[in-house]
């Protein structure tokens, strides 16, 4: 079944893009302050995503699926916010935090592009 392929596919980007974060995280200088406070709410908001994505895969309606799902894309635009301050501060440099916005980016168009397609067959079939 195509869905399950998806969201077991999903479930490794967004676990994979996770690590990354923490892999990130590591690697910012423990002696600066400021990377430590920015690296933590990066950290958290960054691998919060996975999570979010888990729940949706086990949401009890399609309702449940969407809230999970904006959920993660609150997270990613939170995610988004604590890497540009990372760069903008000179904490790390800008190329090693580009992959991780461009994954951020095409994480939030797949994710909104499937709350917009239950969304809209939910409005074609109410009743579900």
């Amino acid at each position: 079944m195509k869905d399950e392929g998806t969201r077991a596919d999903l479930r490794d980007r967004t676990k994979d893009f996770a690590l990354r974060i923490v892999w990130l995280y590591q690697a910012l200088p423990r002696s600066d302050g400021a990377a430590q406070v920015l690296g933590k709410q990066v950290l958290r908001s960054g691998t919060s995503v996975a999570a979010h994505y888990r729940e949706a895969c086990r949401a009890k309606s399609n309702l449940d699926f969407v809230s999970k799902l904006e959920g993660a894309l609150q997270e990613l635009d939170e995610t988004d916010l604590w890497l540009e301050l990372l760069g903008h501060s000179d904490v790390i440099k800008g190329s090693r935090i580009a992959p991780l916005r461009a994954e951020r980016n095409e994480l939030i168009a797949i994710f909104v592009t499937m709350t917009k397609n239950v969304k809209a067959r939910r409005r074609s079939n109410p009743v579900t």
